[in-house]
């Protein structure tokens, strides 16, 4: 018997992503895709690379049916207002929007501009990222989404973070480069192609709420994220700064990584002496569920360097709620992930 899954607003870039995923996952079967906005259409019609995929079409909500594992793939803030209903559902949820990712009310506040209306579930919702939290999400019944910036930040931190190799007194800077497809499939006036194409612009200097992420699960207190777009559809390029401890060499900085990459299925380290692709690339990446890591140390003045690679739809959203969901239901985490992405491309 196969796990049934439906997922709760499917009309989306992360919906239509993790759709295609869960369809070729050979541990599951997909019932239902809700969409208020394009109810009884085809799935499709609204997802074409899935043509000849699936026969579903989008359903009302109200229309749900139970299943073992519920997948909300809602605008911010909208899943919070009816987990009584979803929970109702399913056994098990996986919740791929901002809304469960923070333990604290006062932080989401904080963060979010607004009071959060379920408080009392943040506590249940487990943060969805395997590489911090595996064991956890392993017994977990609900499992929160990642923000894509804060999973480049994150990865691109936690080597140094869990082998003690950076001064967390000092700032951490993080430059994070985004393609479009982090703005949604809706858009809005900056997402428009004649003001999208051919930019780099800096969106936000400091202040991006993904920061609370860095903050909650890796404990660099002292961290600032600056956003900028670039000419790209998929992809996350997360550049990190931070000052190391005193004696840290590169032979610390292979150990650390690679302890991380040995750990982890889908994280790498690209830190090639020749070729293109010599650091992190996010073009390479698209479609795949895997975070290339690397990095580049100053030792007369202790400087690091550290970068990560995303799709910002895959390892940022649907491919590690997709890999959330093995761990929970007990799979090989990989199961339905393989894909290495494509080049050219």
């Amino acid at each position: 018997m196969k796990t049934t899954v439906s997922i709760i607003g499917g009309s989306g870039y992360g919906g239509g992503e993790l759709l295609r995923l869960l369809l070729s996952h050979p541990q599951v079967e997909v019932k239902q895709v809700t969409s208020r906005s394009h109810l009884g259409e085809y799935v499709y019609q609204v997802h074409p690379n899935l043509r000849k995929r699936t026969s579903l079409k989008f359903c009302d909500p109200a229309q749900l049916e139970a299943v073992d594992v519920l997948f909300l793939a809602l605008p911010h803030g909208q899943a919070q207002g009816n987990m009584e209903q979803y929970a109702a559902l399913a056994g098990k949820i996986v919740d791929l929007s901002a809304d469960f990712r923070l333990r604290s009310a006062a932080d989401y506040a904080k963060w979010y501009g607004e009071a959060h209306r379920a408080p009392a579930w943040l506590e249940r919702f487990t943060y969805g990222l395997p590489e911090l939290r595996r064991e956890q999400i392993k017994t977990a019944q609900y499992v929160s989404g990642v923000g894509c910036n804060a999973t480049a930040s994150n990865l691109a931190l936690l080597p140094l973070v869990k082998a003690g190799l950076i001064d967390l007194d000092a700032p951490v800077y993080v430059e994070i480069k985004v393609g479009s497809s982090e703005s949604g499939a809706e858009g809005n006036a900056g997402s428009h192609h004649a003001e999208r194409a051919n930019v780099i612009r800096t969106f936000s200097a400091f202040g991006h709420r993904h920061t609370a992420e860095v903050i909650q699960e890796l404990g660099v207190k002292n961290v600032s994220l600056t956003m900028t777009a670039v000419d790209l559809v998929r992809g996350v390029l997360a550049t990190a700064h931070a000052r190391v401890k005193p004696g840290v060499a590169n032979k610390d900085l292979w150990k650390a990584y690679r302890a991380v990459a040995n750990e982890n299925p889908f994280v790498r380290i690209v830190k090639e002496q020749r070729g293109i692709y010599r650091v992190p690339e996010p073009k390479i990446l698209a479609g795949s569920n895997y975070a290339d890591l690397g990095f580049e140390l100053d030792e007369s003045n202790g400087h690091l360097v550290s970068i990560c690679a995303i799709d910002n739809l895959m390892k940022g959203a649907s491919g590690t709620a997709v890999q959330c969901l093995n761990l929970m239901m007990g799979w090989d985490e990989t199961t339905g992930l393989e894909f290495a992405g494509l080049h050219p491309i």
